[in-house]
């Protein structure tokens, strides 16, 4: 079983209601649904068809992406691993932290400096090795809410 540096996707299977059950290079799988994400990215609408959707792949030996190549639409490996921490985050905090990341773009380095944490701590955290305390996502709150308010 491969480790990973960055996620990348060995296989891609599209199941109803716009999900896709993600098989990455080491071993964990996890379902990821793109319902929500239609009305936020506007490039994305066309997926909507159940028959278009359907035809999600992962271009062998590569990984980094999900692709729908008669359509034009690929989806990174990246934001395929966050969304699926997100959705599929065993507490609250640690949905929240993922969300967060997710929501900001924020590579673990990133989220390190916005945090004020080690990127070797915000890992633990973003792999799930380390439950996400609840200091940390209230800190994720307040960066928001701060950057808001600039």
């Amino acid at each position: 079983m491969a480790t990973m540096k960055r996620p990348r996707i060995a296989t891609v299977k599209a199941l109803s209601g716009h999900r896709l059950k993600l098989t990455f290079i080491d071993g964990s799988i996890h379902t990821v649904s793109l319902a929500d994400e239609f009305d936020k990215f506007p490039g994305l609408a066309r997926l909507r068809n159940p028959k278009a959707f359907a035809k999600a792949v992962v271009i062998k030996g590569e990984g980094w992406t999900v692709e729908w190549p008669a359509l034009d639409i690929q989806i990174g490996a990246d934001t395929l691993w966050l969304d699926a921490q997100a959705q599929n985050a065993p507490d609250e905090n640690t949905r929240l932290f993922a969300q967060w990341r997710a929501r900001h773009g924020l590579s673990l380095t990133d989220a390190a400096k916005a945090l004020g944490m080690t990127p070797r701590t915000m890992s633990a955290y973003g792999s799930g090795s380390r439950p996400v305390p609840r200091y940390i996502a209230l800190a994720c709150k307040g960066w928001e809410a701060e950057r808001h308010s600039k």
